[in-house]
């Protein structure tokens, strides 16, 4: 609780991890936003029958393999940094120790409750896996199909043809497999149906009526990706930094960008759609009258900042966080 207090009163102190000669050299605070995002990237197989599907099911399938990102969390968190062109120096008065508020952290900051400096490993999606639909499926690939043939038969004054009836194997077509298909999927929720509502000669009870309907299911589940299809998912983590510059004309910058074949790439890849991260700092009151002081301890009030993260119009993220360099600089006497 102690160090929060002193990052609100001293929000702006930072310092230099040396002193020398008794003098202290120390650096304003800036912000960093660093964004954790997070993205899945989905990749459907469509179905063998899948232009059978309204037909015999009578639902929509897509017709096509395809792929596609979607952003599904964003985290925020505002880092604490040394400003290198904020530096000053304070000389420590002959006889006297360092002030009790000049702590010094790794950085040369001062210790605050919100300071964050981890960072993770990143990685992106390894090759897609083909389609694979073997083994799914129970009506056969082959049928039996009847034809007629004719044969010569010699008569008394002529030759004369005659019908002979014989059975050829023939490849099914696509469509006589879907509606197998489609037939084996009714009779299973026909099945089903029986099994809960106890119309059948067999009895089931309890787990063995649970057994039974889960592995319907998994059946229909099955037979039904063939005209559905299916998807595969995985997920893709990525850390990104923005520097809010107190002298752009905009505080509106690309954190990021979504690629179609690469997914979650650095603003700098113009391959991707860009993500905008907008500030909007909040009027901050009048600087402080300048001390007359000779030895003086300068900080920074921070900015209260507005911060929206949009990926077209659509907002993915909205909070309020403090960006120092965006704030106003003052002065309080060391004595």
């Amino acid at each position: 609780m102690k160090k929060f207090l002193i990052s609100l009163l001293l929000p702006a102190l930072c310092l230099a991890a040396r002193a020398q000669e008794g003098v202290v050299s120390y650096a304003l605070p800036m912000t960093t936003l660093h964004f954790e995002v997070e993205a899945e990237l989905e990749s459907f197989f469509a179905g063998p029958y899948a232009r059978y599907a309204s037909k015999y099911l009578g639902v929509e399938a897509r017709q096509a393999d395809e792929s596609g990102y979607r952003i599904v969390s964003v985290k925020l968190t505002p880092c604490i940094e040394a400003d290198p062109v904020a530096r000053f120096s304070y000389a420590i008065p002959k006889g006297e120790s360092t002030p009790a508020f000049l702590q010094l952290s790794a950085q040369g900051l001062v210790a605050v409750s919100d300071g964050s400096f981890g960072r993770q490993n990143i990685w992106r999606f390894p090759a897609p896996a083909g389609a694979d639909f073997s083994g799914r499926g129970l009506s056969e690939n082959i049928t039996s199909e009847a034809t007629t043939l004719y044969r010569n038969v010699r008569e008394q004054s002529a030759y004369g043809r005659v019908p002979v009836q014989q059975n050829m194997v023939v490849e099914k077509s696509a469509e006589d497999k879907a509606r197998e298909t489609a037939e084996m999927i009714f009779n299973l929720r026909r099945t089903r149906v029986q099994i809960v509502t106890g119309d059948t000669d067999a009895t089931f009870s309890g787990e063995a009526m649970a057994s039974a309907v889960a592995e319907i299911d998994r059946l229909e589940k099955e037979y039904l990706s063939l005209f559905v299809g299916y998807s595969e998912f995985q997920t893709q983590t990525m850390h990104f930094d923005v520097v809010p510059d107190p002298n752009a004309a905009s505080q509106m910058y690309i954190a990021f960008r979504v690629s179609e074949t690469e997914g979650l790439v650095s603003a700098d890849n113009v391959s991707g759609i860009p993500v905008i991260v907008d500030l909007t700092p909040q009027q901050l009151p009048a600087t402080p009258a300048a001390t007359k002081s000779k030895q003086v301890i300068r900080y920074r009030i921070p900015a209260i900042c507005n911060v929206r993260l949009l990926e077209g119009s659509k907002v993915l993220l909205q909070t309020r966080v403090p960006v120092y360099q965006l704030g106003v600089n003052a002065a309080f006497p060391a004595s």
